[in-house]
This record gives C-alpha cells, sequence and structure tokens, in this order.
C-alpha cells in the first residue's frame, strides 16, 4: 500500500467522523487535502462527491439507528439539491482551479464567521 494510499483512507476516517458529527457532508474537508495532492477543482470536487456518497449513507444508518433522520424534510432538500447539483457541476468547469481555491476560501471563511458569531 503507498503511502497515498494509507493518506487517503486516514483522512477517510477523520472525514467520516467530522461529517457524521456535523453533516457538513465532508467536502470542506477533502476537497482540500485533493487540492493539496494536486487534482484539478474540477477533478477534487468530483472525486470528494463520490467519497461524500458513501461516507453519507453510512452517517445515514448511523443516524436513522439513532432515530435523528427527518425523511420528509431531507427528500425534499435532496430534490431542490439535485437540481443546484447539476447547474453547479456546469458552472464549475468554466472556472480556474486558482480561482476555485480562492472561491472555496472565501466560502469556508463566510461559513466560519457566520458560526462563530451566530448567538
Amino acid at each position: 500500500m503507498t503511502q497515498q494510499m494509507i493518506l487517503m483512507l486516514l483522512a477517510g476516517v477523520g472525514v467520516g467522523i467530522s461529517a457524521s458529527f456535523s453533516g457538513l457532508g465532508g467536502g470542506f474537508l477533502m476537497v482540500p487535502l485533493l487540492l493539496f495532492l494536486g487534482y484539478s477543482a474540477q477533478k477534487a470536487v468530483g472525486t470528494s462527491f463520490l467519497a461524500i456518497l458513501v461516507i453519507s449513507a453510512s452517517a445515514l444508518l448511523a443516524h436513522n439507528k439513532l432515530a435523528n433522520v427527518d425523511y420528509r424534510t431531507g427528500i425534499l432538500l435532496g430534490i431542490g439539491g439535485i437540481v443546484g447539483a447539476q447547474i453547479g457541476a456546469r458552472l464549475l468547469e468554466h472556472i480556474s482551479t486558482a480561482n476555485f481555491k480562492k472561491i472555496f476560501a472565501l466560502i469556508l471563511l463566510g461559513l466560519a464567521s457566520y458560526l462563530f458569531f451566530k448567538n
């Protein structure tokens, strides 16, 4: 097993814990890791979504066992998310990796500021 494969498995454990704990999906950790490893923005985001699909299915099972799932709300959000995901993927094709990094950083800073200053 190569060092990169071991890093990916360990990152997956960390992302799985944080995603299941916070509900943020893990992309906020996975995408920067993949960018650091030299992936283009488009490949990093796409690869991250595959990992998130697997992690999310596992987290859903765990939260379902704890009766922490509102299926109606989740399905409605998911249906809207299907439309948004198609638009977002097409928009990303027109953004360079350098500009994506800046946009992604601003989104993370905005989210962090909101969470930090919210009562």
